[in-house]
């Protein structure tokens, strides 16, 4: 199965500097949004979403890939997920996007991540504005890595349509000082720590 895909769309964000300190190293955050029909749009209650979890397989490796190379020359270190269902769908249609499946082939896409995918929903029309959250792939407790992607779907999601979206980036924060675990201090074991 199989999503019929509308467009894809493609947001890159590059930062340099923060408070007048310049980086080490940018940050550069990455989402690709696909917007996908919606099989269950303003149709009748349905319990069983499946076919929405299983074309997300298919569905979340083709935008994963296309946001690990636009992550290039960088590795992708932090991930999250997104989906925004149009007013004629439900917000667990969004949901059913996002499941572990999808996560796995983000998750293949950067080559590994042991951690929870950090991931928001909602239900919107054109011009929603969303702040994609992201986490650190290996180690959800690492704070420096909380952050977010803000963008705005100007074209979508249509009321039939879900906006299904991966985000990435290369690092944490610029200037990160509240404590937590560090990066290079996660052991790698529990997608915690």
């Amino acid at each position: 199965m199989s999503m019929r895909i509308r467009k894809i769309s493609t947001f890159v964000e590059d930062i340099y500097s923060e408070a007048d300190r310049e980086a080490e190293q940018v940050l550069r955050k990455v989402a690709i949004c696909a917007f996908v029909e919606n099989e269950f749009a303003g149709k009748p209650y349905a319990e069983d979403l499946s076919i929405h979890v299983e074309a997300s397989r298919s569905l979340g490796s083709r935008i994963a890939d296309l946001g690990a190379k636009a992550m290039a020359p960088f590795d992708v270190v932090s991930y999250g997920k997104a989906g925004v269902a149009g007013v004629n769908g439900e917000q667990e249609h969004a949901v059913a996007c996002l499941t572990t499946v999808y996560g796995n082939v983000l998750r293949d896409a950067v080559g590994g991540g042991k951690a929870w995918i950090s991931s928001v929903t909602k239900r919107a029309g054109p011009g929603v504005m969303l702040d994609i959250p992201l986490a650190h792939k290996n180690a959800l407790y690492v704070r420096s890595h909380y952050d977010a992607m803000t963008v705005t779907l100007h074209d979508g999601p249509l009321p039939n349509e879900i906006a299904v979206i991966c985000c990435f980036a290369n690092r944490g924060r610029l200037n990160d000082r509240v404590g937590g675990i560090h990066a290079d201090e996660i052991n790698g074991e529990d997608g915690l720590t």
